[in-house]
């Protein structure tokens, strides 16, 4: 009996490219030795996306589609897709077709090999914008420097997980889910390859400066406690700087020397002001964690679906 290779792909305003993707997978498959399907998750698209996965579906016997009640994040869009599917292998990839069909192939030959999860590494060209390139170093030196875990710089979605850590992976219940982080984390036997990333056919990316931040802070509150004892060690630093203060006072208290001065006084609260919302900033990052998880809401809701069962 012939493996099953499952392909989960979350999509959001795609319209132009789902049908680029599915024929450029089916082409890719045609000459492997496997069975497979090709799940889209429709992260409640306001184009024509559902309309196109649907007529896909039904011109194909491997083509399935989810679609979620309303955007939940491409995150909870590619859990949706691994709660579902049920292949020997899943691979995950974006649906705008800078994640090249073309290293499937390799990611299932790497996997036979014995790997259990074979993740990707974009590399960066100075064709990319600069902006795009300062951010991204930016993203991933944040996560390794103020997290437990280590990625890649240019780690993606991009990704061939076999059933064994899909599995895994489904019995995660935190509201948070930094993926990249979480497959990280699991271990298992994994391998990762480079890739170079294709220009995207449609439309514009949907990863924006403001989302990328986000996504970072994200990622390092749910893998470490380290900016809370960042905001420990700060308040502990300025607390003994501050004593050192206190010599001035008593000199100028006693030998009649005091400045009398607003602006270092506005300035130095100011400062002292910032600090303290800065950490209250990062407990309440915590705290609304918790606060998210102890509601235990869904990661996603499907409005409807062609998949069996």
């Amino acid at each position: 009996m012939k493996k099953r290779i499952s392909v989960v792909i979350p999509v959001c305003n795609e319209e132009a490219n789902v049908s680029i993707i599915t024929a450029a997978l089916q082409h890719v498959f045609a000459s492997l030795p496997y069975g497979f399907s090709i799940t889209f998750v429709d992260d409640g698209s306001t184009d024509g996306t559902m309309n196109e996965l649907k007529r896909l579906a039904s011109a194909s016997n491997n083509v399935f589609f989810i679609s979620l009640a309303r955007n939940f994040g491409h995150q909870n869009a590619l859990k949706a897709g691994l709660d579902l599917v049920d292949g020997d292998a899943v691979i995950m990839m974006d649906g705008d077709m800078q994640h090249p069909p073309d290293l499937v192939p390799e990611m299932i030959r790497q996997w036979e090999q014995g790997f259990d999860v074979v993740y990707t590494i974009r590399k960066d060209h100075k064709e990319m914008p600069l902006m795009k390139r300062k951010t991204s170093n930016m993203f991933y030196n944040l996560i390794n420097n103020l997290s437990d875990i280590e990625l890649e710089q240019g780690t993606a979605d991009f990704r061939l997980m076999d059933k064994k850590v899909v599995e895994v992976f489904r019995a995660f219940k935190e509201t948070d889910l930094f993926m990249r982080g979480l497959v990280k984390w699991m271990g298992f036997n994994q391998l990762g390859i480079e890739y170079d990333p294709a220009q995207r056919t449609h439309g514009k990316s949907k990863y924006t400066m403001k989302k990328m931040l986000r996504f970072a802070l994200q990622g390092i509150t749910s893998f470490s406690t380290r900016p809370l004892y960042i905001a420990t060690y700060l308040g502990f630093i300025f607390s003994i700087l501050s004593l050192l203060y206190i010599p001035y006072i008593i000199y100028s208290y006693y030998f009649g020397h005091t400045i009398s001065g607003w602006a270092s006084m506005i300035a130095t609260m100011a400062f002292f002001g910032g600090l303290q919302l800065m950490i209250l900033g990062i407990i309440g990052m915590y705290l609304g964690k918790l606060f998210m998880q102890s509601k235990q809401r869904p990661h996603y809701i499907i409005k409807e679906s062609n998949l069996q069962g």
